[in-house]
């Protein structure tokens, strides 16, 4: 594989180029420096410091520059939210956090799609919603935590693309192809985004109240970009002071939106309240069921199904008829009958 290597200064470089260049073939530059010639490269590994403002402007030139690429891998050698979310944001596929690893970075760059398997015209189409997606995401996380303007309409395109690509291909496929190519930060989002669409089209929701639904669901954890990793990402049971921050996220990502003229209320609605449950038992605001719009509603049953099935640091994900299971076990906190309806996209969609 030819891989080409940018980093922010000569001993990140060499670092980098250590790692790789006995099992591939390299080319590399420096951030600042000229722009070398290059072959026809199939991955990009950066190794830049993405908290200034000055190498994320440098770094999507030479971005902008390099064409494109299926792989893009980015080294941050500071685990912080907001340079996670910008790397994204550039269009990273993998973002490697801490000390270089040399196996995680092989990992990465290793080819996923099947032993032997060319990167293909149809393979880069079928990631294209999912790589459109976490980035439309990935932006709306970084503006909130830089404290700007979010770009709602960029998102509700990724939306619309992603509802078009279940449409026409089916739940399972969405699955593996977000496992596959967008594990971490942005899975999450991303499967809550398709299994909502996936549970409104076996509904029969009009394009109309399918546009809400997924926009909710691509909205709807966006209060968490400004909660610490460590409680983001903590394996086993969150302390009290830590529940209290993490249950905080609806309202943040509430008041982050409210002001925000093309968000309509059923989506800032669903946003506050995906985790409030029919019994009253949810947070912020301790909703009983009268107050529960449909929305909310359908957006929590896939919210918490995503959850369970995805493939996280510090769990094995479930199987999705595990997942089911769970979900049916929830009595009186969620909707009965939607359960009962869930179950085709839960098991056979």
């Amino acid at each position: 594989m030819f891989i080409h290597v940018v980093a922010d200064n000569p001993a990140k470089l060499a670092v980098v180029r250590a790692a790789l260049e006995r099992q591939h073939e390299l080319t590399s530059e420096l951030l600042d420096g000229p722009s070398v010639q290059r072959g026809q490269c199939h991955a990009l590994v950066v190794n830049v410091d993405l908290r200034t403002f000055e190498n994320v402007a440098a770094l999507k030139k030479k971005i902008a520059s390099l064409g494109h690429m299926r792989k893009r891998v980015f080294i941050l050698h500071q685990t912080i939210y907001l340079s996670i979310a910008q790397a994204y944001a550039l269009g990273a596929t993998r973002v490697l956090t801490g000390p270089l690893n040399q196996d995680e970075l092989l990992s990465a760059l290793a080819d996923r799609m099947g032993p032997g398997a060319p990167a293909t015209a149809a393979t880069n189409n079928e990631a294209g919603a999912a790589s459109v997606g976490a980035t439309a995401i990935a932006s709306m996380f970084a503006a909130v935590a830089n404290g700007v303007s979010i770009d709602v309409e960029g998102t509700k395109s990724a939306g619309d693309k992603i509802t078009d690509h279940i449409a026409e291909k089916g739940l399972s496929d969405w699955l593996a192809i977000v496992r596959r190519h967008h594990e971490g930060t942005y899975q999450h989002c991303l499967l809550v985004t398709g299994v909502a669409v996936d549970f409104g089209l076996s509904l029969g929701l009009a394009r109309r109240d399918l546009e809400r639904l997924y926009s909710a669901a691509m909205f709807h954890d966006l209060g968490k970009a400004t909660i610490p990793l460590a409680i983001l990402d903590k394996p086993g049971r969150l302390d009290a002071k830590e529940r209290v921050i993490m249950e905080s996220h609806p309202a943040l990502g509430y008041d982050a939106l409210k002001g925000n003229e093309n968000i309509s209320f059923e989506v800032l609605d669903a946003v506050r309240h995906h985790h409030e449950y029919l019994d009253g038992s949810g947070y912020p605001d301790g909703l009983c069921a009268e107050n529960i719009s449909d929305v909310v509603r359908i957006l929590t049953i896939s919210d918490i199904f995503s959850a369970l099935i995805e493939d996280r640091r510090y769990s094995r994900p479930m199987s999705r008829e595990e997942a089911y299971g769970i979900l049916c076990r929830m009595q009186g906190k969620l909707e009965k009958a939607l359960v009962a309806s869930f179950r085709p996209v839960a098991l056979n969609r």
